[in-house]
């Protein structure tokens, strides 16, 4: 599996020292409020799994799953919800907590059907951003890492349901997906 790996982008201890910066920031700006954090699954879960853990505030957790990518390595631009929310979220703070923003398309569907919900906010959680993918004008109100266009595997990311187990980013070579 390593071996299938060009490059380590973004090393085990990056991402953990990011994510607590993030937990933090997300635990003063919503101290008091009680969010929903909402992990778009699968990719997020490992990201969210340690997120939480560093808000160290009253939260409550839901999970959604979309789909637009099936096993390519390129967004379709139809958005599947494949698993909905049990929770409700009018009235609520809501954080979606997401792996990668990069084209936008799911993401900006996503924030869309959920601010139909009447929600007291929105806010969007993103471990990466790839912004030079971008199709729709959509931006992560937290973010970790801005990263270049390439395909990253691990930390939750896949290919073809692979990779989400190690534990940094890496770059994908692209013998292992064309």
């Amino acid at each position: 599996m390593h071996d299938q790996i060009e490059e380590v982008l973004i090393s085990q201890q990056e991402i953990q020292e990011k994510v607590k910066q993030l937990g933090s920031q997300l635990k003063d700006d919503y101290r008091d409020k009680n969010p929903l954090i909402i992990c778009v699954l699968k990719g997020a879960l490992i990201f969210v799994s340690d997120l939480i853990r560093a808000m160290d505030c009253p939260l409550s957790l839901d999970f959604m799953a979309v789909s637009s990518y099936g096993s390519s390595t390129k967004s379709s631009g139809v958005v599947q919800i494949l698993k909905d929310l049990e929770t409700g979220i009018e009235g609520r703070h809501v954080i979606i907590a997401e792996d990668i923003v990069d084209t936008g398309l799911t993401l900006n569907y996503l924030r869309n059907n959920l601010l139909s919900r009447d929600p007291a906010s929105l806010a969007i959680c993103s471990l990466l951003d790839k912004p030079s993918r971008r199709q729709v004008k959509i931006k992560p109100d937290y973010c970790g890492f801005v990263i270049p266009d390439k395909f990253v595997v691990g930390y939750g990311l896949d290919f073809d349901q692979q990779f989400r187990n190690l534990p940094y980013i890496g770059i994908l070579k692209p013998e292992a997906y064309i």
